[in-house]
């Protein structure tokens, strides 16, 4: 049977319906449910370098970062807001603890949004309505971010640490006093580094209200570590509706945080599918070592970015069913690979050939599609097993 290529005319099937929020704009970027998921990232420099700031904000939007949050920690910071609101191309948002006077500094520097932390800012609750009230004369958004390592004392002491319900507790007591001087563009995150805890904070908290909210495991960890637990927990909540923007938080590079970000929202057809690679995890029938093929295609097809899924298979018992489901695909064995388009079997080829073969053919159909993928008839996949 022969598999159409291209995306599907009709939306991509998703677990369950977004969760109805208010809409509210981090300057050009829409958040809250009638618009997509979008995700972050945070600059390591030293905000004060503006050169380096903007070089890897620079590299962050070419990974597909919708929005960036800066550190603001000194006045050297602060002063070099300006210039990095106006240069980067995606929306800055500036990260403000402890120093109160770093908000208003940014929101007068045109920052899209200001993230602040009540739990450990001086006197944060004394001073919500200048903040509301100069945010709302900038067109500035704020995220309310609670935080399990900085939750402030007086919760801590109710409910002995930071629980799902003292977290959510401090996040719904910040946003009325917003309400209460008439600003509501704002998002909350509830952040913890435990992902049950932080799936149940996050399910109180959008009972409570109809905020748009930020997804983080804060310190999630090393890339394995926090690629897991971070997938685990978005899953959950995104899986039901819950969540308007995501942060992936790694100690990794920023750019490794986009790419797990995106994978996590395309596998919950959240967001377009580009190229996907389905390989099998290969067993005692493989009759080609099925690691070292699926990592040279992968290779090979770095930085495609049309909707397109290479199957590549290792032994005949999967394989011809996988690739034929696949829009590109190969199933191995005896030494020789069979390569699938759109179902059919175009050619046999000896397995040294396998992965050139397979990459001249994922080129050729990528460049029938159009570098945007928008012909009607676009869109592939690659099986390898």
């Amino acid at each position: 049977m022969s598999v159409s290529l291209g995306m599907p005319k009709a939306p991509a099937p998703v677990l369950a319906p977004r969760r109805p929020t208010r809409q509210i704009q981090v300057g050009s970027v829409g958040v809250g449910s009638d618009s997509p998921i979008s995700v972050q990232s945070m600059t390591t420099t030293v905000t004060s370098d503006i050169n380096a700031t903007l070089q890897q904000i620079a590299e962050l939007t070419a990974a597909g970062c919708d929005i960036v949050r800066v550190a603001c920690p000194t006045q050297d910071d602060a002063d070099a807001l300006p210039a990095i609101a106006a240069k980067s191309q995606i929306p800055v948002i500036a990260d403000i603890h402890f120093q109160p006077k770093y908000v208003y500094a940014a929101i007068e520097a045109g920052c899209a949004a200001v993230r602040v932390n009540p739990g450990n800012i001086r006197k944060f609750d004394d001073q919500v309505k200048q903040i509301a009230q100069a945010a709302k004369d900038h067109g500035t958004s704020i995220r309310i971010g609670v935080n399990a390592g900085s939750l402030d004392k007086r919760l801590l002491e109710k409910y002995g640490k930071a629980t799902p319900e003292a977290l959510v507790e401090s996040a719904v007591w910040e946003a009325s006093l917003f309400e209460e001087h008439d600003f509501h563009d704002f998002k909350i995150s509830v952040k913890h580094n435990d992902p049950v805890i932080m799936v149940r904070a996050y399910e109180l908290l959008a009972e409570a209200g109809d905020w748009p909210l930020h997804l983080g495991v804060t310190e999630a960890g090393p890339a394995f570590q926090g690629t897991i637990k971070s997938a685990t927990a978005f899953g959950a909540l995104l899986s039901r509706g819950i969540g308007d923007t995501i942060r992936v938080s790694l100690s990794a590079p920023p750019v490794e945080e986009i790419k797990v970000g995106t994978q996590i929202l395309q596998s919950l057809g959240l967001r377009p599918r580009k190229l996907e690679i389905v390989s099998c995890p290969s067993c005692g029938r493989a009759q080609v070592d099925v690691y070292e093929l699926a990592d040279k295609v992968t290779a090979g097809l770095e930085g495609m970015t049309v909707p397109l899924r290479v199957a590549v298979m290792g032994c005949v018992v999967n394989g011809p069913g996988e690739a034929r489901e696949a829009d590109l695909g190969v199933a191995s064995g005896n030494g020789k690979g069979q390569i699938f388009v759109r179902g059919e079997v175009i050619k046999t080829v000896p397995e040294a050939q396998i992965v050139e073969t397979l990459i001249e053919e994922a080129t050729r159909i990528a460049e029938e599609m159009g570098e945007d993928g928008d012909v009607e008839e676009a869109g592939a996949t690659v099986t390898v097993g």
